[in-house]
């Protein structure tokens, strides 16, 4: 079999900032070479690990891990592109009874709803959300108590051992991070509003929000928060950019051997490079997984702390 790896992080912001910034060029050329080369690859089925921000997954059942075999579709959010995904049910249902012999027990998801933590980055290096075959896998990193990186390099490596066994060309797709700390649009667990919890709770269930008012809501806090960005009322200190966490982060990713992260303390990421961080979880697990299959170690194609972005922006890829 061959695989191909992609990770690439994502933000709303990326289409909302009020000015131009003198590198989004060379982020936008970087993906469109990044897409380029998955098209030229072809794959017959990406596995595709993400993050949600309280659109699918809500904190009155938030799983660790969750595999989608079903109908999956990503919802019209702020930054992101709404549609249905092409899920190769049967892969899906393949990989959750191999997961099982190898120790894993991941929920499944038979009518999965996904955001731009899924949509942005397939939407960027895939070209559409139904381009190829898919298998989702959701990896539940923003609310306490917090997913070792342990625990997503092992599971990443069992996919990967599971594609191994498909025979097929595949695409590991990973999306978020680096660091960064959106709290002011998806406040931790016991520090956003009644309103707000009550939607991280159980969405539009809760009572405070209909959908369309949830995500016109964050769509008009994410326009302002842009605008704060642009002007110096948000700073790089409020969003948490830590250029040398994720520069340490990706040397280690680039070396192949991603054991060292195993000993990385998530809580304290949450304080120094933001809660956004842990959606680095979907890298390591790409990253095993194609080092699983026979696969070389990633090459960073693009860094930067992008202040007018909210993030410490990076793309990675290995063929």
């Amino acid at each position: 079999m061959e695989s191909h790896l992609v990770c690439t992080s994502h933000s709303p912001i990326l289409y909302l900032r009020p000015e131009k910034p003198d590198y989004e060029d060379e982020i936008f050329r970087t993906l469109a070479e990044r897409r380029a080369a998955v098209e030229a690859f072809d794959p017959a089925i990406a596995f595709v690990f993400g993050a949600d921000h309280y659109a699918g997954f809500h904190l009155n059942a938030m799983p660790s891990f969750c595999i989608g075999r079903g109908e999956a579709a990503a919802v019209d959010d702020v930054g992101g592109f709404p549609g249905p995904l092409d899920v190769d049910g049967a892969a899906a249902l393949g990989l959750l009874e191999y997961l099982r012999t190898e120790g894993f027990d991941p929920a499944q998801s038979l009518k999965m709803t996904v955001d731009h933590g899924f949509s942005q980055t397939m939407k960027n290096v895939m070209g559409a959300l139904d381009a190829f075959p898919c298998v989702p896998v959701f990896i539940g990193a923003m609310a306490t108590p917090f997913l070792p990186f342990r625990r997503s390099r092992e599971l990443g490596a069992a996919v990967g051992r599971y594609a191994a066994t498909l025979g097929k060309r595949v695409l590991f797709l990973a999306s978020g991070g680096l660091s960064h700390h959106p709290a002011r649009y998806y406040p931790p667990v016991g520090e956003g509003s009644p309103e707000v919890a009550a939607w991280q709770m159980e969405g539009s269930a809760g009572g405070t929000f209909t959908d369309d008012e949830w995500f016109r809501n964050l769509f008009d806090m994410h326009v302002e928060g842009a605008r704060m960005l642009a002007d110096g009322r948000r700073t790089r200190a409020q969003v948490r950019l830590n250029p040398g966490t994720d520069r340490a982060f990706l040397d280690i990713l680039a070396s192949g051997d991603l054991a060292p992260l195993d000993d990385w303390d998530v809580g304290e990421l949450f304080e120094t490079a933001g809660m956004g961080f842990a959606e680095v979880h979907g890298w390591v697990a790409a990253a095993a997984a194609h080092l699983a299959c026979g696969g070389g170690p990633p090459v960073v194609d693009f860094y930067l702390d992008t202040l007018e972005y909210a993030i410490g922006y990076g793309i990675a890829h290995a063929d």
